[in-house]
This record gives structure tokens, sequence and C-alpha cells, in this order.
């Protein structure tokens, strides 16, 4: 009896292993429930970098304002009426130009000193 029992137990555990392990065993399936997570969550960033997409299209197709902003910023453009005013940062100079002589710099050596 001990025998045909330990044979049944045996037989148990060849019967679970294609269940926990095999090909479509749970291990397997919790595994690919991870990746379908994962993948879900990416695919929810991605429609909503699309619909972002899509109002932009629309926008270019209806509208100028969308239009003459990327004029504006991308390639520089401005309307012929209007007077371009670049700001530069002290102590940085714009392309093409010479550099700004600073107010120490320009004052000459003489009116340096203090005078009584």
């Amino acid at each position: 009896m001990r025998l045909f029992s330990l044979a049944l137990v045996a037989l148990l555990a060849l019967i679970q292993y294609p269940l926990w392990v095999g090909k479509g065993g749970w291990l397997r399936v919790w595994e690919l429930d991870r990746q379908l997570l994962a993948q879900n969550q990416v695919n929810a960033r991605l429609f909503e970098r699309n619909r972002a997409l899509e109002g932009e299209v629309r926008d270019l197709k209806q509208g100028t304002v969308a239009i003459e902003e990327r004029a504006r910023y991308e390639l520089g453009m401005m309307k012929p009426d209007e007077i371009f005013v670049q700001i530069a940062e002290p102590g940085t100079t714009a392309p093409g130009m010479p550099p700004v002589p600073t107010a120490l710099s320009a004052a000459p050596s003489n009116s340096a000193r203090s005078v009584r």
C-alpha cells in the first residue's frame, strides 16, 4: 500500500509540472500578464502623444496662428512692419558683433583717480 501511495504522489507531481512550469503554465501566464501591463502603459503614453500631435496638425491645417508661431520661432521670420529687438545677457555678444566695452575698460586711466 505504501508503494502505491508513493506512485500516486509521483504521478500527481508529474501531472502538476506542466501546469506550473510548462509552456502554458502559471509562471508563463504571470510573466505575460506583467508584460501586458507594461505594454498597456507604453500604449497609453503613445496615445496621449498622438492626441497632442493630431491637435497640432489640426491647428496647422485650420488656423494661421500656429503657422505664424512656427515661422517666427523656428525660421526667424517676422512681418514687414515689425522691428526685431534682441536682448543679450550681460557679458555676451551677439554673433557677428564686436565685443561691447565695459564701463571700466572704456574709462580713461586718469579719470579713475579720486579728487580731494
